[in-house]
């Protein structure tokens, strides 16, 4: 369904009336209503007798009275739809609110996609999975809410065009390779532990990302190397083989420097050995410098890989 850029809308952007940096904790009503609107557009009214668009939202409201450890998310309600999504108007907890986007989103991604023929007919429906994802993403950029659906999770953004240019190019090289699938998985875990302000464990994972990366570019091509192998070995050995392009190698030495100084050095200094007697914590912009960065080098490496040969 189109989005339509109302007379206000436009006002407000030439008055400058719109949100410079990111937040992430406060979810607008306006915006959670338009959340509803979607997922209404693309799954459709819950009626009797519609076991299509009935089953999917009772299996939304199932898995999350499941994991909250509640037996419903309303009492008195009349159909599962309005248990969900009353509970997520009337929730206090923006990151309860995320979990269901999240999970009804993952749900569109995936099973309704999958029977997209299904659903035509279901009442309501007028919007497909790909335009859905395409306006709740749209949304987010709205209200300011620092969030985007990708890959089946929602990442945090800290920077719209190091989103755009760095972190969606590199889930789409990693999720479109089968080779590669523990570095997106350690990746995206990554992202889940940014987003939920565990810092240390987002380090650990951005390390465990790119040596994968290196460890499936090496079996790809029979390179030898150990399950044991350090960051910097598997970098010296890359490099070895010639993964780096010809027109490069006069940067050879600062692109080991970049890359051996870059993840492992922060992860070993700041999150991958014991503390000590002291409790220590890694700062916010830390984990961002390193996710992006982590980013970044899985693209870098990513695509002289597709170039190889």
């Amino acid at each position: 369904m189109a989005r339509y850029e109302l007379f206000s809308k436009k006002q407000k952007k030439l008055r400058g009336e719109v949100p410079d940096l990111y937040q992430y904790e406060n979810i607008e009503q306006s915006f959670r209503v338009q959340v509803v609107h979607i997922v209404r557009d693309t799954i459709g009214v819950e009626q009797l007798y519609n076991d299509t668009t009935n089953g999917v939202y009772a299996e939304i409201h199932k898995v999350l009275c499941k994991e909250y450890g509640v037996f419903t998310l309303k009492e008195y309600t009349n159909s599962n739809f309005s248990a969900v999504f009353d509970y997520f108007l009337s929730q206090k907890s923006h990151e309860k609110c995320l979990d269901i986007i999240e999970l009804t989103f993952r749900i569109i991604d995936t099973h309704i996609r999958e029977r997209e023929w299904a659903f035509r007919n279901a009442s309501g429906v007028c919007q497909k999975p790909d335009d859905a994802i395409d306006e709740l993403n749209c949304r987010f950029k709205e209200a300011g809410i620092g969030y985007q659906f990708e890959s089946g999770e929602l990442i945090r953004v800290d920077s719209q065009y190091v989103h755009s240019e760095v972190v969606k190019p590199v889930l789409h090289l990693l999720g479109k390779n089968k080779k590669y699938a523990g570095a997106n998985d350690e990746f995206l875990s990554a992202h889940e532990h940014y987003r939920h302000k565990r810092y240390k464990e987002c380090l650990n994972d951005c390390l465990k990302s790119f040596e994968s990366l290196m460890k499936a570019i090496h079996e790809k091509h029979s390179w030898p190397y150990n399950q044991n192998d350090t960051a910097k070995k598997l970098i010296n050995s890359c490099l070895t083989n010639g993964l780096v392009p010809e027109y490069l190698q006069n940067q050879f030495s600062s692109v080991r420097i970049l890359l051996e100084s870059g993840i492992p050095t922060v992860r070993n200094k700041e999150g991958g050995h014991g503390q000590g007697s002291d409790v220590t914590s890694v700062p916010e912009h830390l984990a961002s410098y390193t996710l992006h960065l982590t980013a970044t080098n899985l693209l870098f490496l990513g695509n002289c890989e597709e170039k190889y040969s």
